[in-house]
């Protein structure tokens, strides 16, 4: 036993206490300090593994909002704007416009010459220059056959010019859309790829177009309200049935199914759309028409009859009009019913993924 109660050491021996001006011993080893602390080893001999250095976790990256899931072509792909339609179709006749403009000059010319042909055929001059020569003296029964003469001429060149335009219109409209499938991916195609994917479609295609005109002068007969709503709704009929690729009854109900909800949006898309192309249309075509526009400042008791010449002219600037301005409506429409599957069904998705982009992984549920 220890002064202090507590139990001896081995073999009876007592724990020697430190003596004064000496340090107590301990039951490890201390490391030294100083420069001898930097060779210091554990007493085991073995040295200490270093610490692991420290790595952030990596950080998950997100599409930018401004462009959804990229921009691989013309557009974003996200639900688009009034400013992303207009721009994505102002930018795919940039970057395409050999092939964009290139359709729409063989296009514009096709229409001209046909409706050319047909005032050239259906001539209607000499029944205006009756009713010039005719004078104040006329009568109200010989003022009224000769206007029933021009109004059956008017018609029938009417109706040449409605099929030169719906043939011009068939065409431009198929191989755009085919095109504006592409751009969107940023894919590279090529005129003659564009048209041999577009041509097998142009023929049921034409009777689409036709259908879709006629529900639309239908409407417009009776009251201007009902031409607005075959207007819009089957608006998307074209380019629905140009990439998807089924009936012609299949793309009229998918039409009526993305626009239904957004009727009045789309609407109003289509008809800004078809108001900047009308009025850069008619800048255009001005100049080319000044025979006719001198004539309004003219004798008013004056009939116009535009000579061969003029009529040449005129087709020449409806050409330069068309070539310039007659692929943005088409373009507009093709993106609008892009943007309303990626807005309904999507299609943001499945176009990224066909594009090459990763799309982030769906939320987990808790």
């Amino acid at each position: 036993m220890t002064e202090t109660g507590g139990p001896s050491g081995p073999e009876g021996t007592e724990t020697p206490k430190p003596q004064a001006g000496e340090q107590p011993q301990a039951d490890t080893p201390t490391p030294p300090q100083g420069q001898a602390a930097q060779q210091w080893q554990s007493p085991s001999g073995a040295t200490p593994p270093p610490l692991p250095s420290y790595q952030p976790p990596p950080q998950q990256q997100y599409p930018n909002w401004k462009v959804g899931l990229g921009r691989p072509g013309v557009i974003p792909l996200r639900p688009l704007n009034l400013t992303d339609i207009l721009d994505g179709a102002i930018t795919a006749m940039r970057k395409y416009w050999r092939m964009v403009f290139g359709a729409a000059a063989i296009t514009a010319v096709l229409t001209a010459a046909i409706n050319l042909v047909g005032l050239l055929l259906v001539d209607t001059t000499a029944d205006l220059e009756q009713v010039r020569d005719l004078g104040p003296a006329a009568t109200d029964q010989e003022l009224m056959n000769q206007m029933v003469g021009i109004l059956g001429g008017t018609l029938a060149t009417s109706f040449i010019t409605l099929v030169a335009t719906l043939l011009g219109t068939t065409v431009l409209t198929g191989f755009l859309t085919v095109l504006m499938g592409k751009a969107v991916l940023g894919k590279p195609v090529t005129f003659k790829e564009a048209a041999k994917e577009a041509a097998p479609r142009l023929l049921p295609l034409l009777g689409l177009t036709v259908l879709y005109t006629l529900a639309i002068l239908v409407g417009a007969i009776f009251c201007l309200l009902p031409a607005i709503i075959p207007y819009t709704f089957w608006a998307l009929t074209s380019p629905a049935f140009i990439l998807e690729r089924g009936t012609v009854m299949e793309a009229f109900r998918r039409s009526v199914k993305l626009v239904s909800g957004m009727f009045w949006r789309v609407f109003g898309i289509l008809l800004l759309a078809y108001v900047i192309s009308s009025f850069l249309a008619s800048i255009i075509t001005i100049p080319f028409s000044f025979s006719a526009f001198l004539s309004i400042f003219g004798n008013l008791d004056q009939i116009y009859v535009p000579s061969t010449g003029d009529l040449i002219l005129q087709s020449v600037g409806t050409v330069i009009a068309q070539t310039i301005v007659g692929p943005f409506t088409a373009l507009v429409t093709v993106i609008l019913y892009i943007d309303q599957r990626m807005r309904r069904e999507g299609m943001d998705i499945e176009l990224a993924r066909a594009a090459g982009i990763q799309t982030p992984p769906p939320p987990q549920a808790w």
